[in-house]
Formats: structure tokens, sequence, C-alpha cells
């Protein structure tokens, strides 16, 4: 009787037979159980990729080892497939695949299926023919549209079933809302089921932005009352047109040329994704939200994009036929253009939202930061691992700055940060010993191997990163310390050059440029910038210093501590020089103020005729 294959046989026998077509893949494990959902263009070629590549990331590596089986299903198109993978996830949750942390029920605006529609907010989709708008992200926004809706166009709010052999038996009467003008009575036929169906024509235009389409029925209304002379339903009218132009001045205007385009931004961490959506109608932003994405392997921000897209479509029932966005993605959706705007009013709409996901970005990291601090620094030094290809999380990191003016009063400054903060307990000054004149590299090269030879002999903890502020130089100069300690390689070090903000590594000629609004990026710069003041300001004292030794300590009789007396006092040298001597004496006394004078003012030899 032959053996049944091991899980590794069978899934080698499954790879085999994947065709090649676009379509949706699910991996489960030896109970059955799935573990995730994903999407190709080629499916063979994608499953494939899963078992032939090393994993960096152990969550992947954990997925690859767990799949004991896998299921594929075909579809005509990649749209088709990203459509499907998303409804699957949903359906599912696989544990490997991305999170939608979003956990609000949104509303929607209904206008329900019946003779004489209600039009209402709910948060239950019914599906009985009635037609659904939404859903709002903005509860504030939704309810002013409601109430723009309902003054324009009185509506009816009562549950009644007003067909026509309830109306022509005159079964109901008019309520209150008839009497103060919030329902027209067609409970009692005093509107027509044409006349009404009129005003829900208009009121399904505003609900989707198309603001000018209703201007023009209202104001030609207008004209058709002013001809009759009903000059008081014609002044009704115009009211209206009022209100709506108001409305639409408040919203947030973009363009009047762009029309029924979506616009999608993302911005990404190691941990999570953020995706904004815009939705514009007429020119004007007419709803807007944005989302949290959890990664749970290594997907790409084009991967998370796609995902964002077909989600927020199916929740908002887009039907945009252009989306702007900030990279092309590779998938084809047919009947869709995708814009990657360089100016105009698209690129304004763009950078808004990139303004609005970063402002989501950085409110959610504030959050984080004060509810759990520690996984908040986790996320930040695990970006940082990443950004500047470290072996290690920079727990601890020293930054180095050199100060001189013209090679006088050389000193060195060191900073250190812990947990991505400042440690000021553990910054430190150098005075340079063993260099004359204005050499930063050897002043650089000292100051390095005067530091980690010091840890070494007292077996402290080394940093697991190093920061020169310099360029390719300064680097340099400090990898030629840290190979005399037998250092190098042993701990990350960078160098920050101030110009462009390059940053240099080791046996690497070209600089590498981080992103302008990276975390990691920032804390370079934030260490690096206390390294400057902190380096200026003990040099600053050196200098102070040394203007008391050649200024007044030459003086014969005049102590340091006289000197220091006297600028206390003073403040400068120049006004101890236009003092008489009895201020003087007020501070050191009379024959000090003697000897101070007498320098400052010695007297005037004749000149002999």
């Amino acid at each position: 009787m032959p053996q049944s294959p091991s899980p590794q046989e069978k899934i080698q026998n499954l790879l085999k037979t994947i065709p090649e077509d676009p379509g949706v893949y699910q991996y489960f494990d030896a109970e059955g159980k799935i573990l995730y959902v994903g999407k190709a263009k080629n499916l063979r070629k994608r499953v494939i990729s899963y078992f032939v590549k090393h994993h960096d990331r152990a969550k992947t590596a954990m997925l690859v080892r767990r799949i004991a089986d896998i299921k594929y299903i075909i579809v005509d198109t990649e749209l088709d497939a990203l459509l499907l993978e998303n409804n699957l996830i949903k359906k599912y949750q696989p544990r490997y695949n991305i999170a939608l942390k979003d956990d609000k029920t949104f509303p929607f605006i209904c206008i329900k299926n019946e003779h004489f529609p209600r039009v209402f907010h709910t948060r239950k989709v019914v599906k009985d023919g009635s037609h659904y708008f939404g859903p709002y992200a903005n509860v504030k926004m939704m309810y002013s549209l409601l109430e723009l809706i309902h003054k324009l166009f009185p509506t009816r709010n009562c549950n009644l079933n007003l067909n026509q052999e309830s109306i022509l038996k005159r079964k109901y009467k008019v309520c209150l809302e008839y009497h103060i003008g919030n329902c027209r009575g067609p409970c009692e036929g005093l509107q027509t089921e044409s006349e009404y169906d009129k005003s829900i024509t208009q009121i399904e235009e505003i609900i989707k932005g198309n603001f000018g389409t209703v201007l023009k029925f209202l104001k030609q209304l207008m004209q058709e009352y002013s001809g009759k002379m009903e000059y008081e339903k014609a002044e009704l009218i115009r009211q209206r047109v009022e209100s709506l132009e108001n409305y639409q001045s408040k919203s947030t205007v973009v363009s009047p040329v762009i029309s029924n385009v979506d616009v999608y931004t993302i911005a990404a961490d190691e941990e999570s994704a953020f995706v904004n959506f815009f939705k514009v109608m007429n020119g004007a932003i007419v709803q807007g939200h944005t989302i949290e994405i959890k990664k749970r392997l290594e997907e790409s921000k084009e991967e998370l994009l796609q995902m964002a897209i077909a989600e927020f479509r199916q929740r908002f029932h887009s039907d945009s036929r252009e989306i702007i966005v900030q990279f092309m993605p590779e998938i084809d959706m047919p009947g869709i253009e995708f814009t990657v705007p360089q100016r105009g009013d698209k690129k304004k709409l763009l950078e808004l939202s990139e303004r609005n996901v970063e402002y989501y970005r950085k409110e959610k990291e504030r959050q984080q930061s004060l509810i759990d601090p520690e996984r908040h620094t986790k996320r930040v030094l695990a970006t940082m691992m990443k950004d500047l290809r470290l072996s290690e999380e920079p727990r601890h990191i020293e930054c180095f700055d050199n100060s001189n003016i013209q090679g006088a009063y050389p000193v060195a400054a060191m900073t250190v940060f812990k947990n991505t903060r400042p440690s000021k307990k553990d910054y430190r000054h150098f005075n340079i010993k063993t260099v004359e004149g204005p050499d930063d590299f050897a002043s650089m090269e000292e100051v390095i191997y005067r530091r980690y030879k010091r840890m070494l002999d007292e077996k402290q903890e080394l940093p697991q990163l190093i920061v020169i502020d310099g360029g390719k130089g300064q680097l340099s100069a400090a990898l030629s310390s840290l190979e005399k300690l037998g250092l190098r390689g042993k701990i990350g070090i960078i160098g920050i050059a101030k110009r462009l903000e390059e940053i240099y590594y080791p046996g690497d000629s070209m600089p590498m440029y981080l992103d302008k609004k990276s975390e990691t990026l920032r804390i370079i710069q934030q260490i690096r910038d206390e390294a400057h003041r902190f380096g200026i300001t003990h040099h600053r004292k050196r200098r102070e210093k040394g203007t008391i030794k050649t200024e007044l300590t030459e003086i014969q009789g005049i102590s340091e501590v006289s000197a220091q007396t006297l600028l206390r006092k003073f403040k400068s040298v120049k006004k101890i020089r236009e003092s008489t001597e009895e201020e003087l004496a007020e501070s050191i006394g009379k024959a000090k103020a003697k000897l101070v004078f007498a320098h400052f003012h010695p007297p005037q030899t004749e000149k002999k005729t």
C-alpha cells in the first residue's frame, strides 16, 4: 500500500498544478484553519515565491512553515482578484492578513423605496430597493446636509402607507408637520406624487454633490413663478437658492473642473499604514476618511494601498473613473485612470490629502505614546533599525560634535539618547589635548578613541549607534579610532552632514537621504542639534575663561578670582577699561583697583622740547 505524501511533498505537488492566471490564493494549516488570503496577477509565480526565497521577517517564515494546504480561485481580472481578496479577508479575518483598524458603523442617508419616499439617516442597510448614500465618516456633515435637504425640499417623516387608494379614501389627516411647513400634505393629496418625485430627484443630486444641477432647477422654477406673478412662491425659491449657495460655499472647494474623482494617500511605518480618502464632486470634497491598517507580513505600500482602494470603493460605493494617487499602483482596473499629478489643482488636492494622513498618523502616535510609551518606543526603534540598516535596535545612541574658532579653544561634545529620549546625565565634554591648530578630523579621532577606550577599560555597555556630526572626513577619522580599539563593525556608526542632511555609511562614498518627515531623521537631527548646543555652551565658557586670563590676569597682582569678580560686576573688559578707579575699588579694593586702572591708563610721557 503506497504511503501518503508528507506535508512538504503535498505542497510541492500542489505548486506544480497552480495556473498562471489572475486570482486569489488561500493558505490553510494542518487543522484546516485559514491562515492567509492573497491575490496575484500570476497565481503560480506569486505562490511559488513564498517557498523558494529566504524570508527575513519571522512572521513570514512562521506562516510558510505552518502551510499544509493551498486553495485558489481563478478570476478574470486583477480588479476582480483585489475585490475578492478584500471580501474573503473581511469574512474569515485570517491571522496573517492585514487588519483594517476601523470598528465604527458609519451612517447612511436613506431614500426609502415607497410611495412618497422618506429621507432619513440610518446605520442599518436593508436590501429592499431603497437608495443608500454614504457612509458618512463625518456625522456632523451628514446632519448639516439633511437639514439643508429638508429646508429646500420639505418631505414627510411619518411612516404611513401613502398609496393612491389610501389617499383617495382620505384615510389620513395632515399633522403638525404640515402646519409648520415641514411637509406639504401628500397624505391628503395636497401634493401629487409626480411633484414629490421631482423633489426626490433634486435631493439625490444634492447628496451626490451636484449642486449646479439643483441650482439651475431652482432658478428656472423661480423664473416661472415670477412670470406668473406668484411673487411669494418666487421669494421662497430665492431663499432656497441662497441657502444652497451658502452651503456650497462652506464645502472644501478645490477646483470646479475636478469632478467625480477619488484621492488616496498613504503613510506607513514598521507596524501600521494609514490611508486617507477624499471624494471630490464638482470641485468640492464631499467625503473624507482615514483608516489604519495593521501590518502582518512584509506588505509593501503598493499592496496596502491597493487593499485600501478596494475597501473604500466598496464601503463608499464609489464609481469614480479617475483616482489621484502618490504613485502608480501595479494593478490594472478596467475603466479607471490613475493620475500622479505633478502640478496644478490636482497636485494641491493630493498634498491636502497627504497633510491629512500625516496628521492622523501623528495623532495616533501621540495617543499611543501616552497610553503605551514602551510600545511606541519599540516601534520607533524598529523603524530606525530598518531605515539605518542596523543589526539591532539603537536603544543607546551617542553623538559627537567638535567646536573651535580658528583652532582656538578646541572642544568636543557628546550627547546621549536612550530609548529615543535625551539622557542628559550621560552628556560629556572633551577638551582636545593632542591636536594643534584647526584640525576637525584629528580632533574627532582623539575624542572617539578616548571615549571608547575608557568604556572598554571600565567594561561599560557600548552603544548600538554612534552619530558623527560631519561628512565623510569626520566619519573616516572616527572609524580609524574604532579600528584601533577593535570595535569596527561591532557598533553601528553614521555621519550626518548639515547642508542637505546626508547620511554617510562606512565604506560608502554615496550618501543616503532619509525622508524629511521620517521619525528616524527627526531623532538624528535632535541628538545632533543637542550635541551642537552642548558643545557651543562649553566652548563659550572656555573662551570667556581664556579672555579673563589674557586680558586681566596678565596684570601683576590680579588673580583669576579678582578678574571674575570684575567681570561679574562690569560684564566686559571694555567697561572695566572705561571705569574710574573709585568704581573698581568698590569690587576689589583700593590696592587692586589702582593696579587695574594703571594697567588700562598708563601715565603719558611728556615729550621734551
